[in-house]
């Protein structure tokens, strides 16, 4: 009882306090609006430059050099340190910038949700990209008991405000739809994020040298997902049992595939506090969880393996074999709710524990994996050809609109 008459004094306190701030929204409305300002952001600013926003922003930069009303790009982020392009104005994700930018800009583009205080005008355009597709997780209404109360009324709210949501499938529309009290229309654009798959080879080169890794050598990217309370937030190299053995897995990638590989570790940027260790601190292991954007990553590896992140979904649709490794399954489900597919239903590999991983990837077939993965693609509709970019660009042109 007390909980529940907790809860509801917090979720008045949160709808006044929004309310109350709103006045500053409408204030900025005397303000015309810049026929020429995007403004995006990413994970609520908490992340820098990456994810969907980041390669729409980059066709419009393209465009930009022979567009001749260039667009103003403006980027809302926590952490202003963050590395952006120069022509990328980049702002504080604070109340009065997000205020002031989003008041006065003529499109919006985000992969997360607005806050309560947040209001559009009438001409205005907001993009929605969401940072998911398709994925294994239950998000938002389809969380049922586990949604938290003001989860959703920012979701409800945030829908409101959306006048386009992007997506890669018939499948993933129907989802959105579903999780995010959604009505109005959809984009079937395919992911801004995967076109980087078409410069797979030009993105290896840069990111060798980045990591100054010998020309040659291969790359297997490891991305568990967030978990909520029992998240574990120190990746352990281990001799057996059931965690993941990178030291073992080193050895089998250089049986199977041979070549000269290493592991790139991503923990999932949400956790607030990381730990990374490797028990023999092998130079071949490496953590890229602080680095803004994994996408370019995934294009440039030649092996991908995480639990239930919707980022498998999409190192897939780049080609690349993609292996899940489940260990704590029922712990998860449990925790965050029945999985939205029946992962044996995959194209993927499951595993459930380390010995079984390394078997799998021996007696990887890559032949009957892609054939596997193309009948998926027609079963949820898949539209991922490497010029969503482009799409999203050619929509934002066409609805340019005047001051208002």
């Amino acid at each position: 009882m007390r909980e529940a008459f907790n809860e509801y004094l917090y979720i008045s306190y949160r709808k006044i306090q929004a309310m109350t701030v709103a006045f500053f929204y409408y204030l900025f409305r005397i303000l015309p609006i810049d026929d020429r300002k995007v403004v995006l952001s990413s994970f609520e600013g908490k992340q820098g430059y990456n994810c969907n926003p980041k390669y729409i922003a980059e066709e419009l930069l393209r465009r930009n050099k022979t567009n001749h009303l260039p667009f103003k790009l403006v980027w809302l982020v926590n952490d202003t340190n963050r590395t952006f392009p120069n022509s990328i104005i980049v702002k504080k994700n604070n109340f009065w910038n997000r205020a002031y930018q989003l008041s006065t800009a003529a499109v919006w583009i985000d992969n997360h949700r607005k806050p309560l205080e947040t209001r559009k005008r009438k001409k205005q355009l907001y993009i929605g990209t969401w940072h998911g597709a398709i994925g294994f997780k239950a998000v938002g209404e389809l969380r049922g008991s586990s949604f938290p109360t003001i989860a959703r009324l920012v979701s409800e709210h945030d829908s409101k405000l959306v006048d386009y949501f992007l997506s890669n499938s018939s499948w993933c529309s129907d989802m959105y739809r579903k999780a995010f009290f959604y009505e109005g229309e959809i984009l079937k654009t395919g992911s801004p994020r995967c076109d980087i798959y078409r410069e797979a080879e030009v993105a290896r080169e840069r990111i060798l040298k980045e990591f100054q890794l010998p020309k040659g050598s291969k790359i297997l990217i490891y991305a568990p997902t967030f978990r909520s309370g029992s998240q574990k937030t120190v990746m352990h190299t281990l001799a057996g049992g059931n965690r993941l053995s990178y030291e073992d897995l080193l050895e089998t990638l250089a049986e199977k595939f041979k070549g000269d590989w290493h592991i790139f570790v991503r923990l999932h940027p949400g956790i607030k506090t990381r730990k990374f260790e490797s028990d023999e601190n092998n130079p071949r292991i490496i953590d890229i969880t602080e680095r803004d954007d994994v996408y370019d990553l995934i294009a440039a590896s030649d092996l991908f393996i995480s639990d239930y992140s919707s980022i498998a979904f999409d190192a897939a649709t780049m080609r690349v074999p993609v292996f899940i490794f489940a260990e704590d399954l029922e712990d998860y489900i449990q925790e965050r709710g029945n999985l939205l597919w029946n992962m044996e239903d995959l194209p993927f590999k499951v595993s459930y524990s380390n010995d079984e991983l390394l078997r799998n990837i021996v007696e990887f077939d890559e032949m009957k994996y892609q054939t596997e993965l193309e009948q998926f693609y027609k079963k949820v509709e898949l539209l991922e050809d490497g010029r969503a970019g482009e799409r999203v660009a050619n929509f934002i042109e066409s609805r340019r609109i005047g001051s208002s």
